[in-house]
Formats: structure tokens, sequence, C-alpha cells
């Protein structure tokens, strides 16, 4: 089972430290993938769930590539990941909006909250959503699925 920190969150919602670096580190140190979102801006990746805060180098996303499941934010930042695809530097990105479920760059099914899609990725699954089926979770308290 793929296990998936949501925006660095392990064991709850910490809203002022989510998709911060250190914060997403810390995360990965434990052993988890992470789901990040990125932003496109100003011609540099950033980080941050309703706007881009913080700074985040094109090669932190090259060196950890197999940790991150990356949530495009804006237009421009799917469009560089695409472009950066095409030149041999594979990332696991999508775009999602309210959609049932979306595929990932890499073919991954991610599918929306409470939503039950067969080998997806269950995304901030309720306490009675059933899991059989799912190849992966993401979510903010992610410790339980350990």
């Amino acid at each position: 089972m793929i296990l998936i920190s949501h925006r660095g969150n392990i064991n709850g919602k910490q809203p002022d430290k989510e998709n911060h670096p250190h914060y997403i580190f810390e995360a990965i140190k434990q052993g988890f993938q992470v789901e990040i979102d990125v932003w496109f801006t100003d011609n540099k990746f950033k980080l941050g769930h309703d706007n881009p805060q913080y700074d985040f180098p094109l090669e932190l996303l090259k060196h950890h590539s197999n940790k991150f499941w990356i949530h495009a934010k804006n237009l421009d930042a799917i469009s560089q990941l695409n472009i950066l695809d095409k030149t041999g530097i594979y990332l696991n990105y999508f775009w999602h909006q309210e959609d049932d479920v979306t595929l990932t760059s890499k073919g991954y099914i991610w599918a929306y909250p409470n939503i039950k899609c067969e080998n997806s990725i269950a995304v901030m699954p309720s306490e009675n959503h059933n899991l059989e089926g799912h190849i992966g979770i993401c979510s903010d308290n992610i410790i339980q699925y350990k």
C-alpha cells in the first residue's frame, strides 16, 4: 500500500506548516511519500495550497521525484511540469478540481475524497471508507495506516 502524506501532514492537519519544505522533508524522513501543491510563477516553482508561498527549486523536485505526488495548482505549473516530462525529467503530477478521478502523469488514478475506484489512490478517506481495492492512501493522518 502506498502511503502519502497530504501536504506534509502525518498526524492531523497543521495548516500553518502545510507545504513548507521542512515539513514535507520531515514526512519523507519518516518514510512517507508526500502530496504537494505546486505553483509556477515568476519563472519558478513555489509551494502553497491557496497561493504560492514557498520557493521550491527544481533541483529539489528532481532529487525527490520518487517521493512526490504533485498537485499542479495553476495552468503554468501543469504546463511547466509537462515540458519537464519532454526533457526526460519524469515527475508524478496531476491537475484536478472536483472531478471524481484524475490520472497522474505516471498513470495512477487519483480519486476525489470518498470516491471508490478500483486500483486508485484513496484521498482523505473517511473512517467508514472501505480501502479494499485501493493501491494507496493520501491522508492528513497517514500515520494511522503505517
